[in-house]
């Protein structure tokens, strides 16, 4: 990749992966086979700062983990959101990652089911001028410019299929399934 402003482009997928499943691979391997970035950088969440309830933290990391594992070298996990003050504003952990990483260019990547949210994130205006944002479709929503429509996974339907007793092994990786055992079964 020959970046405009030189330097690796990282694409930094932030989400509460609660649990990461194989849309979320589908779209971190989408954004590298296209030449969209260098690398994909999956972002837990920390605390979510709509207030979402989700699996441990560290659980969630090691499920990421486990998923980026199967996607190879290009695709890692970064725990930033754990060192930094909350709330964790996006545009907040994007600043802090470029001041960490000065030769990179880091690049926003969200899902087609966030876009009418993205006008109430803490100041949207100037992430979507500062990091580039790539909207990925995803089906059920309308297709931006682009892009393609991934799957419609959904982390609520697989969870509630799990606290049902449901198999969903068509839908999350084993090793990330796994890791998930005991955190969405009902009690």
């Amino acid at each position: 990749m020959n970046p405009r402003d030189g330097g690796r482009v990282i694409a930094v997928y932030g989400g509460s992966f609660n649990p990461p499943h194989v849309g979320h691979g589908l779209v971190a391997s989408w954004v590298l086979w296209t030449g969209q970035a260098d690398e994909v950088w999956l972002l837990p969440s920390h605390s979510h700062p709509f207030r979402k309830r989700s699996a441990p933290f560290d659980r969630r990391v090691a499920m990421c983990e486990a998923l980026a594992a199967l996607l190879g070298p290009a695709v890692s996990v970064s725990t930033i959101e754990a060192e930094l003050p909350a709330p964790h504003y996006t545009f907040d952990v994007l600043t802090e990652l470029s001041a960490r990483h000065p030769a990179q260019r880091f690049r926003l990547v969200a899902g087609a089911d966030v876009v009418d949210d993205l006008p109430k994130w803490h100041r949207w205006r100037d992430l979507a001028e500062r990091y580039d944002p790539l909207i990925v479709g995803r089906q059920g929503y309308p297709t931006p410019p682009g892009t393609l429509d991934m799957p419609g996974v959904s982390s609520t339907a697989i969870r509630a299929a799990l606290a049902a007793g449901d198999s969903v092994d068509h839908l999350v990786p084993a090793s990330v399934l796994a890791l998930a055992n005991g955190l969405y079964e009902s009690s």
